[in-house]
């Protein structure tokens, strides 16, 4: 059995990243605290690839991204929250854990 680790630890960074977004909502914050909520699960993600995760889900239209004084600052979209909230499929690219209720 071929197991990608690369690819299953950045799909996993992502969801563990919607969900940190979805706990500061409705305000969104900012990339320190997500990387302080992803660290406990990831615990050597980097900045650099915190951010390429994080331009990868507003690509998919699931955040927005603001930039003040080089500081992102990142906020669910409609769409982000209704795969967080298992409302909407979640299409390959994300390690969303099956529903189980």
């Amino acid at each position: 059995m071929n197991l990608d680790l690369e690819k299953s630890r950045r799909e996993n960074l992502r969801w563990v990243m919607l969900l940190a977004l979805n706990s500061a909502r409705p305000l969104g914050t900012n990339e320190a605290i997500i990387l302080s909520a992803v660290q406990p699960v990831v615990p050597d993600v980097t900045n650099h690839e915190l951010r390429r995760e994080l331009g990868y889900l507003k690509d998919r239209q699931l955040i927005e991204i603001s930039i003040d004084n080089n500081m992102w600052f990142c906020k669910l979209t409609r769409d982000g929250i209704d795969v967080v909230e298992y409302t909407a499929s979640c299409d390959a690219g994300i390690s969303r854990p099956a529903k189980y209720w």
